[in-house]
């Protein structure tokens, strides 16, 4: 199961997840994906500190999300990343890819 929410905090976009990031619910979190890049959202923080489990759908959901705002100019950071999404993320080697905070004033400040 997967509960998510958006918010905004000085001009960045907050999608905080909780639960499960896998191939039944990444599904769920497409469509808000889709509603940023088309909003032109540039700057965008994942709060993961309640994610508890990630499979590679959810990582594609992720990458999805980098890949097209890198396109138009924006940027994703990701925050307070732990666990087996954190273990995920270093095995793909993600956190090359990604910028990593570990809080969410850190990855919000990042993008100013």
């Amino acid at each position: 199961m997967l509960e998510f929410s958006q918010s905004e905090r000085d001009g960045v976009t907050i999608l905080a997840l909780k639960g499960r990031l896998d191939a039944i619910t990444a599904v769920e979190l497409r469509p808000t994906i889709d509603e940023l890049v088309k909003a032109k959202t540039l700057k965008v923080v994942f709060d993961l500190a309640e994610l508890k489990m990630i499979d590679s759908s959810g990582v594609g959901a992720i990458v999805s999300l980098f890949k097209r705002l890198r396109m138009i100019g924006g940027d994703v950071k990701v925050a307070q990343l732990a666990g087996q999404p954190k273990e995920i993320f270093r095995l793909l080697r993600l956190d090359r890819a990604f910028d990593l905070f570990d809080t969410l004033d850190a990855a919000t400040a990042s993008m100013k």
